[in-house]
């Protein structure tokens, strides 16, 4: 018999918030896929900052998405991510 493969966190597929799905999309959505549909929709609409690459800026559907802030760090961006994955 095979064994069926384990899931790791990343990999678990987890329900997008409304404001997430604004974003990328809805259905099930596996962490890393979130995470890459998120930079997918930031670099197709130019939302880093020039002067810092490690920002993002955000945008009128970004916004709920990081707590309402204009601006954030790509680190932060995954804790904020984070907050709209159930």
């Amino acid at each position: 018999m095979a064994e069926k493969p384990k899931t790791n966190g990343l990999q678990k597929p987890m329900t997008p918030s409304a404001e997430l799905v604004a974003v990328i999309g809805a259905g099930q959505v596996a962490r890393s896929d979130a995470v890459k549909k998120m930079w997918d929709y930031i670099k197709a609409n130019n939302l880093q900052n020039p002067a810092n690459k490690r920002e993002i800026l955000a945008d009128a559907k970004l916004k709920p998405v990081f707590g309402g802030k204009d601006k954030v760090t790509m680190f932060e961006m995954n804790s904020h991510l984070a907050k709209h994955l159930k």
